[in-house]
């Protein structure tokens, strides 16, 4: 099975303008990314709206390609950019343009996902440590079924224990925090990106209900790594100082 990963990236982020190429240590966002992408996978482009991102890419010896500003998603930009890519690939992989410590194990079990031939989407999810940390709406929970396919993706806690304070629910349910990377099936691919939003989509605000709603599988493959995703400036200070400690 041929893998490509691809990195979509705008400029106009609403809570950090041109946030791809901001610096991070002594490089931009997007070159940690790419570098840590190309760790694993041999294939590896760059999509963007912008050509200052498409030319910072090209600087550092990095794939890139040019897509159109109007898309709605990452989703909607990768289906774009494959088919206009040199080469033919069975998965395509969506790595967050602002996930610059993601792991190469985390890449390579989302990968491992596809040895199942049935998987159509896979995903990474990763427990929990704290009652506050499953509390936070911002940190998707996902319920599984016994061969690790997703059931439910929700930022309610789910699935509510019942006869027991909440503060021991830890030591009840082992809760699961969906981690933001993707990889599909390149026709799935194609297929997901032509549905309409569903109603649990626009109520949780989660772009995979949809694919969910609309009766498509999606493989979690558990990962015990905690990424660090920079969504503001104040982000990027921590990133910076996480950088420091690791050096």
């Amino acid at each position: 099975m041929k893998f490509i990963g691809i990195i979509p990236a705008r400029y106009a982020s609403t809570r950090f303008p041109g946030k791809p190429l901001a610096i991070l240590g002594t490089k931009p966002l997007i070159q940690y990314v790419y570098e840590k992408a190309r760790s694993t996978l041999q294939e590896v482009y760059v999509a963007t709206d912008d050509v200052r991102i498409y030319d910072c890419v090209l600087s550092f010896g990095g794939k890139a390609i040019i897509t159109s500003k109007d898309h709605k998603s990452g989703t909607d930009r990768i289906a774009e950019a494959i088919q206009t890519i040199p080469g033919i690939y069975d998965v395509v992989v969506n790595i967050q343009g602002d996930e610059p410590f993601i792991h190469k194990s985390q890449i390579e079990i989302l990968c491992h996902c596809f040895d199942d031939p049935t998987t159509q989407i896979a995903t990474l999810g990763k427990y929990f440590r704290t009652m506050q940390e499953v509390e936070n709406p911002n940190s998707p929970k996902i319920v599984l079924d016994n061969n690790n396919y997703a059931m439910y993706f929700s930022r309610s806690i789910i699935p509510f224990v019942r006869g027991t304070e909440t503060r021991d629910w830890l030591s009840s349910y082992p809760f699961l925090k969906h981690i933001g990377i993707y990889a599909y099936k390149r026709d799935v691919l194609k297929e997901i990106t032509n549905l309409q939003q569903s109603s649990l989509e626009k109520a949780e605000i989660l772009e995979q209900l949809r694919w969910l709603q609309n009766g498509y599988k999606i493989k979690v493959g558990i990962t015990d790594i905690e990424t660090v995703g920079i969504d503001t400036p104040e982000d990027l200070r921590k990133a910076t100082l996480f950088l420091e400690q690791k050096l």
